[in-house]
Formats: structure tokens, C-alpha cells, sequence
């Protein structure tokens, strides 16, 4: 049974040309997930649209948000992939979780939200501290919305506090990123198997 995944990267710069650290975290998943024969069909820069704010699955005129929404459940999996920044998740990341909360009202006659039987993973980078914290308030988030959190569903990289190297300029990634990335595409691509071949019942509302 075919899968696929979709990967959103939450850095706060729009494209560029340039691969960003985030770009990089995510295709070390991505990769993974190739492994598992799990189709990467694209990765989503968020800076480069109109995510307009709200908690409604469409903010009106101008509004981004409806068709990356299509997009995204349209996939098994989902890669969020944010920078540190203060500490935190990116303000994009945030965002994007927050658009997810209209999910709450969108239920089936089962109670199921639009992304139950689906997969969620992280992928973190930053020059601080923050990775825990970020996955901490991101997979509540998720998991508030519907998604399943696989186990070691996340890879990060922090380095040096107030340092100025970042993660897409090292010359090879550390092996025990590599390894997180490895867990969390296995987990995740076995995790969405099982939901696709068998979804959450629901209750009756």
C-alpha cells in the first residue's frame, strides 16, 4: 500500500534559491522515509505564501491556507519542520498549528477530525537551546488536531548557545542526528502503514 508525505518547513524566510537548515533537517527524515518506500511529494515553504491568522479553515479573501490544507491531507505523513528561534518554534510553525485548530470542528458522523489515521513528525534546528520545549508544545498541538505522534518522532540539531554555526553549513551531520532521523522514518512509516490498512474507528456523535 502506497504512502505518501508531505513536509512543511516553518523557517521564516521565504525561498530564495538557498537551502535553508530546516531544509536540510527535513530531507534527512525525508530520506528515511524513501527507505520505507514512503513518496516525498514536496516540501512547503509557508514564508512563501499568504497564511493569513485565524483558527478557521478559511480567513477569506487572499487566504493560502485552503489549498495547503487540501494539500496536506491529502498525505499519510507530515513532516513540520521549524527553526529555534527564542527559544520557541517559529512564529510560521505556530501559525500553521494554529490554522490546524479548525480541525476540531470539522468532525465526522464518527467524530473523527480531517487528520485522524495520519502521521505527524518534527524536524528542529537552531543555534539555541529549545529543542525539548519546542516538541513538548508542538506534539500537544498535533495531537490536540488529530494527528498521531509516532515514537521518537522528532530530529534536532542545537548547537553552541550563542554560536553562529548553523546546521546546513556543517560539513556532515552528526551521527546521532542521523539515527533520530533514521527512528523517527521508520516509526513514522510504520505507524501510517498500520492507520491506512486499519483507521481510527471514531464514536458515534
Amino acid at each position: 500500500m502506497a504512502l505518501k508525505a508531505i513536509a512543511l518547513n516553518c523557517t521564516l524566510k521565504p525561498s530564495g534559491g538557498k537551502t535553508s537548515s530546516t531544509d536540510r533537517m527535513i530531507d534527512l527524515i525525508a530520506d528515511g522515509l524513501c527507505e520505507h518506500n514512503v513518496k516525498i511529494t514536496k516540501t512547503i515553504r509557508i514564508a512563501d505564501f499568504n497564511v493569513k491568522p485565524g483558527v478557521t479553515s478559511d480567513e477569506g479573501e487572499g487566504d493560502d491556507w485552503p489549498e495547503l490544507r487540501k494539500q496536506i491531507l491529502d498525505h499519510d505523513i507530515l513532516i513540520l519542520g521549524t527553526p529555534v528561534w527564542l527559544g520557541q518554534m517559529s512564529s510560521v510553525a505556530k501559525r500553521v498549528l494554529e490554522r490546524m485548530d479548525a480541525f476540531l470542528g470539522e468532525t465526522d458522523d464518527q467524530g473523527r477530525m480531517p487528520s485522524f489515521s495520519k502521521v505527524a513528525v518534527l524536524a528542529v534546528v537552531g543555534n539555541e537551546d529549545g529543542a525539548h520545549s519546542i516538541c513538548a508544545s508542538a506534539f500537544q498541538a498535533l495531537n490536540d488536531t488529530g494527528w498521531t505522534i509516532p515514537a521518537s518522532a522528532v530530529a534536532y540539531w542545537v548547537g553552541e548557545a550563542m554560536g553562529s554555526t548553523d546546521f546546513v553549513d556543517l560539513e556532515d551531520v552528526p551521527e546521532n542526528v542521523s539515527q533520530a532521523a533514521v527512528m523517527a522514518a521508520s516509526n513514522a512509516a510504520h505507524l501510517a502503514g498500520l492507520l491506512k490498512q486499519d483507521a481510527y474507528p471514531g464514536s458515534p456523535q
